[in-house]
């Protein structure tokens, strides 16, 4: 028991800190703020995921799949629900809820999906000796692309009104609630294959592993309760004493701390040459925030005390469009279910491209030549369109034992 437990045992004491702050009410300076709680949230965010892992010995199926790739980026939705409350009734928060939903969205595709599609090739083409240059997915994977299809293009409606509006979020909600219900009934009931800490903690006796399992879930998540209103203060408060632009900060900083256990867990499964796993968790993960992060923002906004529609300003929209038509060449390039290497170099080269050509222009001019690729990729692949669309009404296939996730091409 203690050893299946030590890596969290070792993890949880760097929380200690912070839990004491939130508790005694003591606000440090922001940067010590943003160690202090960042390191909460990212040590918390591993044994989120850890337990999201082992959770899977007791919940089969696809529905386990969506509600534990939700569970794992909740560390991401306290952050970013927490600017849209405050956002109702301080104006100058809706930018940074924009920015830290922005920022992760991209930061999962750019550089989530690019790289374990990387890392899945070079695993597989060292393992099989000559040049594997396609990740191929199972069919089963068509229903989170047809629903991540659906909502990606539904995205385009916020840049074109300049606002998220309650009745899309409360759409958005339900159409995750059919996600999930389309998940449950999807037939997909694979033994789980747990790596590391999650797989001795899966190991356990069946009434130790739910009582450690549930047990986990709640130290975790009121770490991550706890920390992310200071956490997200701090990145604002720190952003004006470094003289950086608190945009940024809160675009990319907290993503980074809140994502880094699933962006982890994904490398780990591709090195071991589940690739397409890896990138289903990541495609289901994107889903979970272009339906249910998205769709709650309005909601936490108007509890803050905001009206009917969080409102964008230009910067905001812009972010939003580049985020929307990154959305867009990601679904197009995986219409046919395979991945090839030239695609998650492109993708992660438009990414870090962003970073050499900041403001308006550049993110215009990235959003029009995602824009014309997604196209190109569309009409390429349109024989795929309408089997992706009606994939998330029907129940998927058994694969077949003879298919590959990895070929030559």
């Amino acid at each position: 028991m203690f050893r299946a437990l030590r890596p969290v045992l070792m993890l949880l004491p760097l929380a200690v800190p912070a839990v004491a702050l939130r508790l005694t009410g003591t606000h440090p300076p922001a940067l010590a703020s943003i160690l202090v709680f960042g390191i909460a949230v990212v040590a918390a965010s591993f044994v989120l995921a850890w337990a999201a892992e082992a959770a899977e010995v007791d919940i089969s199926g696809g529905l386990a799949i969506a509600l534990l790739a939700v569970i794992a980026v909740l560390p991401e939705y306290a952050v970013d629900l927490y600017f849209a409350h405050t956002a109702g009734s301080n104006p100058d928060y809706v930018q940074y809820a924009a920015a830290n939903m922005t920022g992760s969205n991209r930061l999962l595709l750019g550089l989530g999906w690019s790289s374990v599609v990387l890392i899945s090739l070079y695993v597989a083409s060292r393992r099989s000796g000559r040049t594997v240059k396609e990740l191929v997915l199972e069919s089963g994977y068509r229903r989170e692309l047809g629903f991540l299809a659906i909502a990606g293009v539904v995205a385009f409606v916020i840049p074109l009104t300049g606002q998220i509006h309650l009745l899309l979020g409360a759409a958005l909600l339900g159409f995750f609630a059919f996600y999930l219900y389309r998940a449950a009934v999807s037939g997909h009931d694979e033994e789980p294959e747990l790596i590391g800490p999650a797989a001795k903690i899966g190991g356990l006796p069946t009434v130790q592993r739910r009582i450690t399992v549930v047990s986990m879930f709640l130290v975790a998540a009121g770490i991550i309760l706890a920390s992310a209103e200071p956490f997200a203060d701090s990145l604002v408060e720190g952003g004006r004493a470094l003289g950086i632009d608190q945009f940024l900060l809160v675009q990319w900083l907290a993503p980074l701390a809140s994502e880094a256990p699933e962006f982890i867990i994904a490398i780990l499964f591709a090195w071991r040459g589940k690739g397409a796993a890896a990138l289903g968790l990541l495609i289901s993960a994107k889903v979970n925030q272009w339906t249910l992060l998205i769709g709650s923002l309005p909601i936490a906004y108007g509890l803050g005390g905001g009206p009917a529609a969080l409102h964008l300003d230009g910067r905001q929209i812009e972010e939003f469009l580049l985020t929307a038509t990154q959305t867009l060449l990601g679904i197009a390039v995986l219409l046919s279910l395979r991945f090839p290497r030239w695609a998650a170099w492109t993708l992660l080269g438009l990414f870090a491209i962003q970073f050499a050509v900041p403001g308006q222009t550049g993110r215009y001019i990235l959003s029009a030549l995602y824009l014309v690729l997604a196209i190109i990729a569309v009409i390429r692949n349109r024989h795929h369109v309408a089997a992706t669309l009606r994939a998330r009404f029907h129940k998927p296939a058994a694969p077949a034992e003879a298919e590959r996730e990895l070929v030559n091409a």
